[in-house]
């Protein structure tokens, strides 16, 4: 690759990662055409991408501790719950048409922003909910079966997990983004990264900018999360929600064609 190549590797890697840790998510939007658009063959530039977004973990990771407000017993659930449907998904890779799975992911991805669009008040203000046991049997099954998506698919499922984590369990929209980015960024996509490099070539040459990428716009993006609060990370969630999902409604008419 070029300079100018992987030049524009490193800031495409920035600012998703950045706009992925103010949301929760959605970083596979910006940084997989790119992969796609310098030449990647599509199971190269997933593993590739996955690879790297590990980092986006490390760097959240970095800020979000620093707080010291994590629950080790609720961030085990997250693990133990979410990490098999991981396993399961990068075993499926979507068994349905991926003409149907991205309108369908896209449908409810755009759903899910409208849907916190019009609840203005959701997510801004910390409630405990559904924490016996029957409320957390839901809530590991939802979160498996957002695993088995984040296994399979290519961007946008840490959206789900972060908004799952406020309307079900009550968590403020900065917590939320806080545990979906240390352990959906760095654990979950760190099994389905292990997994997929298995099945396919990483691009190793091309993961240098997007590791450093992925690692400044994690931390800068939690640090700008955490000095501003709930109202821009409820913000940054619904307008890449909305953007996630019009994209992938997108490519689903585009594979019709």
């Amino acid at each position: 690759m070029s300079v100018s190549e992987l030049l524009v590797l490193f800031v495409i890697s920035l600012l998703a990662n950045l706009l992925s840790a103010l949301a929760g998510g959605g970083a596979g939007l910006l940084q997989l055409p790119a992969l796609l658009h310098l030449g990647l063959p599509f199971a190269m530039a997933l593993a590739t991408h996955k690879t790297a977004s590990v980092a986006l973990g490390v760097g959240a990771t970095m800020r979000h501790w620093q707080t010291g407000q994590f629950n080790l017993r609720f961030s085990l659930y997250i693990l133990l719950t979410g990490l098999p449907g991981v396993w399961l998904g990068t075993q499926v890779i979507v068994a349905i048409p991926e003409i149907w799975a991205s309108f369908a992911l896209g449908i409810l991805t755009l759903g899910l922003g409208l849907y916190s669009v019009f609840k203005s008040s959701l997510g801004l203000n910390p409630q405990r909910i559904h924490r016996d046991t029957h409320g957390l049997f839901i809530g590991g099954v939802g979160l498996f079966l957002i695993g088995v998506l984040n296994g399979s698919l290519t961007s946008g499922t840490g959206l789900f997990v972060t908004i799952w984590l406020v309307r079900w369990f009550g968590l403020d929209f900065t917590r939320a983004v806080s545990y979906t980015l240390i352990l959906v960024g760095l654990f979950w996509n760190g099994l389905g990264a292990l997994f997929l490099a298995q099945q396919s070539v990483v691009a190793w040459a091309w993961l240098p900018p997007l590791l450093i990428g992925s690692l400044l716009g994690g931390y800068l993006g939690a640090h700008w999360a955490l000095l501003q609060g709930n109202r821009l990370v409820k913000r940054s969630f619904e307008v890449l929600t909305m953007i996630v999902g019009l994209s992938l409604i997108i490519k689903s008419w585009q594979l019709l064609g």
